[in-house]
């Protein structure tokens, strides 16, 4: 190579570093101006920067309240300009005092299922692949493992020599989830409830790899709701519109259970085979379960310390 050759070489790598400049410093202007593909009224222009807004923001422990009061205003404002909803958004925090605990009494259960229909409504869940946070088994005389059961019967119910067991995320007080979860999208609330910035998940699934109860689901398409059915009472560590590629689970309908009420599928029982409430509480209906009912914790080897008791 002619020595005069390489100040030509300096000049094309400098002319590139520059024009690679010019054309970020473009995008910029593009994002502020909102000169971006798909612009074409100021609605759309204010979606954008308002989930621009959402993209760029802290972790939800992380934010002050002033911060969390803001994410959840842009939240209520997207779900008006995409949806064309007006929802009620809640990022109230646990309780004082409060441990929920869950119990479930096989003996009572028949299998209806009303408890999961109630589920799927109030937490949102997809229609189109039938997401279910609350599963149900039919289960054989002596057998516990849910992997036994049919999950999946379509008949007349009760059958007789047939018992019912419902699973859902046992909100473990070790729970392996939170642990191999690689960006602390999943945590353990003080209240007991185990949550998800849907924000901050990656979709890697290792939380649903690390539950031994498959308590956890995951959205492989952007989730079906009717908007009719949507419900607009949400909070935003549990119910509200999830986005394609995030992972979900039970929450105790954290929208609900904060606020002083029944999880959906507690309600919705028609035998009472669902108890739920305060453990602090030693007056709650779950403290007389713990005292003076047989229980199995689903806890085996694990030693990960499920909040949900099965009883008899």
């Amino acid at each position: 190579m002619k020595k005069n050759d390489k100040p030509e070489i300096r000049n094309s790598r400098r002319d590139f570093l520059k024009t690679a400049t010019i054309a970020a410093a473009a995008g910029s202007a593009g994002l502020v101006t909102g000169c971006f593909p798909g612009t074409g009224s100021a609605a759309s222009l204010e979606e954008f920067k308002l989930r621009w807004k959402e993209y760029i923001k802290k972790h939800y422990r992380l934010m002050t309240q002033e911060e969390k009061e803001a994410t959840i205003s842009r939240l209520v404002r997207l779900a008006k300009l995409h949806y064309g909803l007006d929802v009620q958004m809640s990022g109230q925090a646990p309780p004082d005092q409060v441990l929920f605990g869950y119990a479930f009494n096989i003996s009572r259960c028949e299998g209806y299922m009303d408890c999961v229909k109630a589920c799927v409504e109030e937490n949102n869940l997809d229609r189109k692949s039938k997401t279910q946070f609350v599963r149900v088994f039919e289960m054989e005389p002596g057998q516990l493992n849910p992997s036994s059961g049919d999950g999946k019967y379509f008949h007349e119910v009760p059958v007789e020599d047939k018992f019912y067991m419902g699973v859902q995320c046992f909100q473990c007080e070790n729970a392996p989830c939170t642990q191999a979860c690689p960006t602390k999208a999943t945590w353990r609330e003080p209240d007991g409830i185990v949550v998800v910035d849907y924000d901050w998940c990656i979709g890697c699934r290792y939380c649903m790899a690390a539950c031994p109860y498959w308590g956890r689901r995951f959205n492989w398409g952007k989730p079906v709701i009717p908007k009719e059915e949507i419900n607009k009472k949400q909070h935003y560590l549990g119910n509200r519109l999830r986005p394609k590629g995030k992972v979900e689970k039970c929450t105790f309908c954290v929208q609900r259970s904060r606020e002083g009420k029944l999880p959906a599928c507690v309600e919705a029982c028609p035998t009472g085979a669902r108890v739920f409430g305060n453990l602090l509480d030693p007056d709650s209906a779950i403290r007389y379960v713990l005292q003076l009912k047989k229980g199995l914790q689903n806890e085996g080897r694990t030693g990960y310390r499920p909040e949900i008791l099965v009883f008899y």
